[in-house]
């Protein structure tokens, strides 16, 4: 088992990439703070994996408040004893408007998951990983829509910071052994294009140019395996990655 015995945080763990990211890591032997705002979920995804060889602990929260993300690492370290691992995966989609439609609300939205979320749980996870003084390991879940427009002004935005926040993380703490790679999917079968809602249908008449190259949609398993090798000693000398797992869709 390559995590036998390392404690995670995941977000979003309730559907999607962040399932099958939890449930593989529970499988390699991690035990793991499985956090999203859908309890009822977490409960049965807890169940479902009662008898795999690591744990699951079910936490209910708003990814996009620091009260939430604090506590969220607070709450492994007091279940498990300490924090080895944190995996940024929850995000939102924007509804492909471009900038000069782009509402206020719609920022607040997006940054507030996809980006003040994963840097409040980051703060707090180097914290910790630098008091316990044996490193530590961060993966975020970017996108493709970092470095293609393959949404709106905004996911894409967000996106792209969270890729600067993983190097610049990556930099810093490189003497301490703390190392932060990001994932990029392409088009992966989740529910993510159900919080997009009404698209702004001048930017998805621009986005659709793109979208209509991208190859058959991967699965959240692929990129649980992706999440796997940055998790485990297989990657220990990949810092301040980001990888790619779009198919080839980036590379045309």
């Amino acid at each position: 088992m390559k995590l036998k015995g390392k404690s995670v945080v995941v977000t979003g763990a309730s559907s999607g990439m962040g399932k099958a990211i939890v449930e593989r890591f529970v499988q390699e032997g991690a035990n793991v703070l499985a956090v999203a705002r859908r309890k009822e979920r977490l409960d049965a995804l807890a169940e479902s994996l009662q008898d795999a060889p690591g744990k699951v602990v079910a936490f209910a929260g708003d990814i996009s408040q620091e009260e939430s993300m604090v506590g969220a690492i607070d709450a492994a370290v007091k279940e498990f004893g300490r924090l080895d691992m944190l995996v940024n995966n929850a995000g939102v989609m924007d509804d492909m408007s471009p900038i000069g439609d782009v509402k206020n609300e719609k920022i607040e939205q997006v940054f507030g998951i996809n980006v003040y979320g994963p840097m409040y749980a980051m703060r707090k996870a180097v914290q910790v990983f630098l008091a316990q003084g044996e490193g530590g390991n961060i993966i975020n879940v970017a996108s493709l829509g970092a470095m293609r427009t393959a949404a709106g002004a905004v996911y894409c935005a967000s996106k792209a910071a969270l890729v600067s926040l993983t190097k610049n993380t990556a930099y810093m703490y490189m003497p301490d052994g703390i190392r932060c790679n990001a994932i990029a999917p392409g088009g992966i079968a989740t529910e993510i294009s159900t919080s997009m809602g009404m698209p702004n249908m001048a930017g998805y008449n621009r986005v659709k140019n793109v979208l209509a190259t991208a190859p058959a949609p991967g699965s959240a398993e692929q990129i649980a395996s992706a999440a796997l090798f940055l998790a485990s000693e297989d990657s220990s000398y990949v810092n301040g990655d980001v990888l790619l797992v779009d198919g080839g869709w980036a590379a045309g």
